[in-house]
């Protein structure tokens, strides 16, 4: 399996998730190093209250550096002030800004207790990645959602 057949499950505030899929937010922050490639699929999660998957989304790029590298690199583009920027980093050695792009929400966001119904789902504290059977799990939680994830991830399997 390769990086086109995985998509990154990213827990993000509703607000961002809302900002990122408005096009307003093109860059998601990271405390940790992230090491996903150009072109990996973004799997949208909206943590409490929302608790839904709300769109995908793609990465363009990813800046890797000390948290200051980070916040100079993309300060306009990650939609939080930088008390905010700060506030999250406290402590951080490493950073990663996330630079995504295509963004597409679901016609209809897919609850968490659907995803649960549809097999064993856990949202992840940060980022995870879906692969095979968590893909299909996804897919079969909501047909929209399962159409947007084939027509990204090209794969006649998601059924």
């Amino acid at each position: 399996m390769n990086d086109l057949d995985r998509a990154m499950l990213l827990s993000v505030h509703p607000r961002f998730a809302t900002a990122i899929l408005a096009g307003s937010k093109t860059v998601e922050v990271r405390r940790q190093r992230v090491a996903a490639p150009p072109g990996t699929t973004v799997v949208l999660y909206a943590t409490a209250p929302t608790m839904a998957l709300v769109g995908l989304a793609r990465i363009a790029a990813v800046k890797v550096g000390s948290p200051r590298e980070v916040w100079s690199a993309h300060r306009s583009q990650t939609g939080i002030s930088r008390r905010e920027f700060d506030e999250y980093m406290s402590g951080a050695t490493q950073a990663s800004g996330l630079t995504l792009e295509e963004p597409q929400p679901f016609e209809e966001p897919v609850p968490l207790s659907a995803l649960r119904a549809a097999g064993t789902f856990h949202p992840p504290q940060s980022y995870r990645y879906l692969k095979g059977e968590a893909l299909r799990q996804v897919a079969e939680a909501s047909p929209s959602a399962g159409t947007v994830l084939r027509g990204i991830l090209g794969d006649p399997v998601l059924v």
